[in-house]
């Protein structure tokens, strides 16, 4: 079935999905765009030269073009804290919902949209387009073959210290690592766990000759409920990009294996008695072959959304599941300001319990 779209968001990101994600799902005609939406009138062009929009079909009002055009489903590209206006309005006209990460600006906000999608008998999905790279997801697959995992690190480091590669909102954005970069690379690295995250502890902040107002470098580390642990070290201001955005070093120590993806190569290190204590060279890992498949990242999760509106299985970021990694992230948060660990499942359990509006 093709679903009708209403696109929300035309900035930067949303450039990336007029022109990367969305092309190969109406090439399949798993979606039609039927209108386009941007508060700003000058990003309009983009629509109507990327999707073949005729002007009338380019709103700087949601309300209006779901009004105007019967759809299917709505794609929510906008600045977090304009997710949950954007989500009520989809609601309000019986639409289902594909969102850019986070779900919203806050783990209340998180939770009410939440709700009011199970409320109204909706689908809603998350793109952690990380998690559905092609060498995080080759990363993945050896680490589900590689037997229990003990711990995990991340590594996400860039000198990226001034304005000018980013979006001019990220530079003003609080806690701009935790919740513009590490919302993906936590994400990453629950979703290598069988497990629920029960503790986090974080410290974050801002070098100094960094242009962010919200900080922007911190380490992170993550405890589960079977056991298992996680170290993340994030940086948007060191003095060289070594694992810049896409090209993340993440390590999995299994009882057998250490597999190790690094600047989107993975190679798996076999346990060998014969080498105890003395230090593996880099030459003695195994190359693990990359998976393929037509898409990745936002185009393939377009595509899991479709499937499941078809009838499928639910994204495995749909967004009751997608709360356990906002409870990550922001028990991340409220860690780095407190200088405490914090408990997730409990913070989690406090953002339910607060009364939603009626």
């Amino acid at each position: 079935m093709t679903y009708r779209m209403v696109h929300v968001g035309l900035g930067s990101q949303g450039k990336r999905w007029l022109t990367e994600a969305i092309p190969p799902n109406v090439e399949a005609s798993r979606i039609e765009v039927v209108a386009a939406v941007d508060t700003d009138p000058e990003r309009h062009e983009l629509a109507r030269e990327e999707l073949d929009l005729s002007p009338e079909r380019c709103y700087t009002d949601l309300d209006t073009a779901l009004t105007e055009h019967d759809a299917d489903c709505c794609s929510v590209v906008t600045p977090p804290a304009a997710h949950e206006p954007v989500v009520e309005t989809a609601l309000s006209y019986g639409l289902d919902i594909l969102s850019e990460k986070p779900i919203a600006d806050t783990l209340e906000g998180s939770v009410r949209i939440a709700r009011a999608v199970e409320a109204a008998g909706a689908k809603m999905g998350l793109t952690m387009t990380h998690r559905f790279d092609r060498d995080k997801t080759t990363f993945r697959r050896a680490v589900e073959g590689a037997g229990p995992v003990d711990y995990l690190t991340a590594r996400f480091t860039g000198n990226v210290r001034e304005r000018g590669y980013y979006s001019p909102y990220v530079h003003e954005m609080e806690n701009m690592l935790l919740l513009d970069g590490a919302v993906h690379h936590l994400d990453m690295l629950a979703s290598l766990v069988d497990a629920p995250c029960e503790r986090v502890y974080a410290d974050t902040w801002v070098p100094d000759g960094a242009d962010y107002r919200g900080d922007c470098t911190g380490l992170v580390t993550l405890t589960f409920a079977d056991g298992t642990r996680a170290h993340y070290e994030g940086s948007y201001a060191n003095a060289t990009t070594l694992n810049g955005w896409g090209h993340e070093q993440l390590r999995a120590e299994c009882a057998d294996e250490t597999i190790i993806l690094d600047n989107r190569n993975v190679e798996r290190f076999g346990r060998d008695d014969d080498r105890t204590g003395g230090s593996a060279g880099r030459d003695d890992g195994e190359r693990v072959e990359p998976v393929e498949r037509p898409t990745w990242t936002n185009a393939w999760l377009i595509e899991q959304f479709c499937d499941w509106l078809d009838g499928g299985e639910p994204m495995p970021t749909d967004v009751e599941s997608n709360l356990q990694s906002m409870a990550v992230v922001f028990a991340a948060i409220e860690s780095s300001e407190t200088g405490e660990a914090v408990d997730v499942q409990a913070l989690l359990d406090e953002a339910r319990a607060v009364p939603q509006p009626q």
